[in-house]
């Protein structure tokens, strides 16, 4: 078996030896920016690099046009690494994912060159539609992960963060009806479906005070009306509750529901919801052996970490698959403090500050994957720890 510090240092050289490429396809993302499902440029980028790399690859994965699953080696262990590169209306690669994307491939390539194919099987999977749209699930559902043992991932941010707890998160649609009449003339004729919206939204403002401090509700009107002097016969609004915990996802999903209903009652309109559960995303389910081992890894490189008491984020569908097998999701500064999903870290996830951070975060992430490969402790703790963690 290959020795796990001559194996580092391998994949910390075959990171350096691709990097000029790396950045080359980074910039070429971020100069086109394309929304979830339709990111056919960022998927012509990237199938030929990994090609290239040695990986068998299977294109338009799973049934996606934009999805693809490249697989080296036939050892005991299958370590996946997980590539995005979708990005957000009007303000484009305001997420970073030209970076998740390059750190993904990058690590996966390096692997390669660091191991022996009897080591370890390492799949490099293309996942389109992470914003707001859960592309992951679906891969999820047709058996992505079915025959891996941890995966890997990571996302570029304001500072390194060993591990982010991401939310969970289910988005809501609720759509009142009601009877439209004449404001003035025959007010009392009419069932205000603008009226039953604006019960539920006060009564969800209302609940926040009341909720745990791990988790959040908030959300907008999409539909109030046409006219002042109509009585609105419909409403439509669109929610997200998100939590820490799937139990208490569950729970609160439900005093939410009781929100819309209240609304209805207190009005006579009816009320339809549309909770979305195919896409609901889960509470991300760090894996302590695995962060321990990325973050060792990552210091050896240089990266500092910050602790952040009660710290939360965002959502990701990189949750959904913390909670089928042992995955890590840690965040990594870009050198300026920006925030993500912000038109300033548009123009951040495209300079050399953060292109360094990227090769960086690359090695450390393929030196995790050399550990998982080839110490089978790590692996045996990981999946202790995916099991007895809730």
């Amino acid at each position: 078996m290959t020795d796990i510090s001559t194996a580092k240092e391998r994949a910390r050289a075959a990171v350096d030896a691709i990097a000029p490429e790396l950045v080359r396809l980074s910039k070429e993302i971020h100069a086109h920016p394309e929304l979830a499902w339709e990111e056919r440029y960022a998927y012509e980028q990237l199938v030929p690099f990994v090609k290239a790399q040695g990986f068998a690859v299977h294109e338009h994965a799973y049934g996606m046009e934009t999805a693809f699953r490249g697989e080296w080696g036939h050892g005991p262990t299958t370590i996946a690494i997980c590539a995005e590169y979708d990005a957000l209306p009007e303000i484009g690669h305001a997420c970073g994912h030209n970076l998740i994307a390059t750190t993904g491939v990058g690590s996966a390539a390096a692997l390669t060159k660091a191991l022996d194919p009897a080591d370890a099987r390492i799949v490099i999977l293309g996942t389109p539609a992470e914003e707001g749209n859960g592309g992951k699930i679906p891969m999820i559902t047709h058996g992505a992960f079915d025959d891996i043992d941890v995966a890997l991932m990571a996302h570029p941010g304001p500072v390194d963060l060993a591990e982010s707890p991401m939310f969970g998160v289910a988005h809501v649609d609720v759509e009142y009806r009601g009877k439209a009449v004449h404001a003035s003339v025959f007010p009392e004729q009419g069932v205000n479906a603008l009226d039953a919206l604006v019960t539920a939204y006060q009564s969800i403002a209302q609940l926040r005070q009341h909720i745990r401090r791990d988790a959040r509700l908030h959300g907008i009107v999409t539909y109030g009306g046409e006219a002042p002097n109509i009585v609105p016969e419909r409403a439509k609004g669109a929610f997200y509750v998100r939590a820490l915990k799937p139990w208490y996802l569950e729970e609160l999903k439900g005093r939410v529901k009781a929100c819309f209903e209240a609304g209805a009652l207190a009005t006579g309109c009816t009320v339809t919801m549309d909770w979305h559960q195919e896409s609901e995303y889960a509470p991300m389910k760090n894996n302590r052996p695995m962060v321990e081992a990325y973050r060792r890894n990552a210091e050896d490189l240089g990266r500092t970490f910050i602790e952040l008491k009660d710290l939360t984020s965002g959502s990701s569908d990189m949750g959904n698959v913390s909670q089928v097998v042992p995955s890590i999701h840690p965040t990594f500064g870009v050198g300026a403090p920006k925030f993500t999903h912000s038109p300033e870290f548009t123009a951040v996830a495209a300079t050399d500050a953060a292109h360094e951070n990227m090769i960086s975060v690359a090695k450390a992430l393929a030196m995790t994957g050399v550990e998982l490969a080839l110490d089978p402790e790590l692996v045996r703790r990981s999946k202790a720890d995916f099991a007895g963690s809730r």
